[in-house]
């Protein structure tokens, strides 16, 4: 078995999913935001702004940004209802619609007889959208918080902003839960971006694709064909009877893990060709992998299910 990221026709695109400009609460306008991304060398972001009444409702058309080296896909951090902490749901709607219509959200707190977050996704799943579970640590989810978001394509494994701002980074537990839950779900990394401190440039996906086109790498997403990362790179990775082998840039450790307390770590310096033992997976339905460098960087697969 070897996972398709690494075996589908196309190269793969450096992209940000969950940015902000000045249509919501970031300091940047989108032109200078998207001027930041592409010299900084990603080949495309989610212009992904707080999908609120406060800011009328923005889904940034960013084609203006568009030329052969760069390229955006439309998107909005989608927000109505509340979690079970009383706070209110923040969703990551990449791909959707300029048209989608709005939820009665006028702003950052929950209000009365207001779209629920599941609902709200499942809309936007419907209408095109990758849909992601945004920071679920920062935002207080509960397992059955998680559990109720049936429309999700992925979980937020790393979030930037989230990193640095707060110290409350990451969606792995959440994300492992659903996975025994025998939920299908991706992961990925993402800035958060507000450019009010520094939030950005720390966390990537890297989507397979045929083409920098937005059509494309929305489709490429939605079928899994991608990674995320820190910095380390992810060359192939495939599956014998008795390993998992990851090829990579330098790195110091490489990490399988699976349902329960299923994971199992190969260390070393430089690896760029690592084994790792399968013997703790054989009543694992699922599997992920992470690879970290010497800088204590990672980069992360998406979970893949060897029997399938």
């Amino acid at each position: 078995m070897v996972l398709s990221a690494f075996t589908t026709d196309g190269k793969f695109f450096r992209g940000n999913l969950h940015t902000h400009s000045t249509l919501s609460d970031g300091c940047l306008e989108p032109a200078e935001v998207c001027r930041r991304y592409k010299a900084e060398g990603y080949d495309f972001i989610s212009l992904t702004d707080h999908f609120i009444g406060q800011y009328g409702y923005p889904v940034a058309d960013t084609r203006a940004f568009h030329d052969d080296a760069f390229t955006t896909i439309p998107g909005a951090e989608l927000h109505s209802g509340a979690m079970q902490n009383g706070e209110l749901w923040h969703i990551l709607a990449v791909g959707l619609p300029h048209d989608f219509t709005p939820p009665h959200a006028p702003g950052f707190l929950p209000v009365d007889n207001q779209e629920t977050g599941p609902d709200l996704a499942r809309r936007a799943r419907e209408a095109g959208a990758f849909v992601t579970i945004a920071h679920p640590h920062w935002s207080g989810l509960t397992l059955e918080d998680a559990r109720s978001i049936d429309a999700a394509h992925a979980v937020e494994i790393y979030n930037h902003g989230c990193a640095v701002g707060c110290d409350r980074e990451g969606g792995g537990h959440i994300l492992d839960l659903l996975l025994s839950d025998g939920r299908d779900l991706t992961l990925i990394a993402t800035d958060d971006a507000h450019f009010t401190e520094p939030d950005h440039f720390g966390g990537w996906v890297m989507v397979k694709a045929e083409a920098n086109q937005p059509a494309l790498l929305l489709e490429a997403l939605k079928r899994g064909d991608f990674y995320s990362s820190q910095g380390p790179e992810i060359r192939n990775v495939s599956l014998t009877d008795d390993a998992v082998i990851v090829e990579s840039s330098a790195a110091v450790a490489v990490i399988v893990q699976g349902h329960g307390q299923a994971a199992t770590a190969t260390h070393g310096t430089s690896m760029t060709r690592t084994q790792v033992s399968r013997a703790r997976f054989a009543a694992s339905p699922w599997m992920r992998v992470t690879v970290v460098d010497a800088a204590g960087r990672r980069a992360w697969t998406n979970p893949f299910r060897p029997s399938t």
